[in-house]
């Protein structure tokens, strides 16, 4: 009885090892700015300016410094796409709500940086996805634009 009992602990011991890979999913994927900014319609307000690598701007009057957010999601039973909007909007309203609180009236020069690894993308920001968690990190620099 005890061999059988470690014979089926052993069997199951192995499964687990081989099945845990699959559970592990992390797929890293590109997403448009534009569709995620518009996908929950009134999240991110419009009182601070939100201006990607590369993107035109008003001249800087003064800055107060780069930062940073990484920001993650549950991503259960969302699609990879779902998943990554929700996440690219909660850290862009951290950027948001940073230069508020700096004093700033916009965040520049925003890049991707996922897993230290900056992407820099007017149209295109970068999320990776697993079967349970989605996240995004974003840096920009939050400064005052001239009106």
């Amino acid at each position: 009885m005890k061999r059988h009992l470690m014979c089926a602990a052993l069997i199951a011991s192995f499964a687990t090892l081989c099945a845990a890979p699959a559970f592990a999913r992390d797929t890293v994927d590109n997403y448009p700015i534009d569709a995620a900014l518009h996908s929950e319609p009134g999240k991110v307000s419009d009182d601070i300016g939100l201006y990607f690598a590369g993107q035109h701007h008003a001249a800087v009057v003064k800055s107060m410094g780069e930062f940073a957010t990484n920001k993650k999601t549950n991503a259960f039973g969302k699609s990879d796409l779902q998943a990554c909007q929700h996440v690219f909007l909660s850290a862009v309203i951290e950027l948001q709500e940073r230069a508020r609180k700096e004093g700033g009236n916009a965040v520049i020069n925003i890049k991707s940086n996922y897993k230290n690894e900056l992407r820099e993308s007017a149209t295109e920001f970068t999320c990776g996805a697993g079967a349970v968690i989605a996240g995004v990190a974003l840096t920009g620099d939050v400064v005052t634009l001239r009106k």
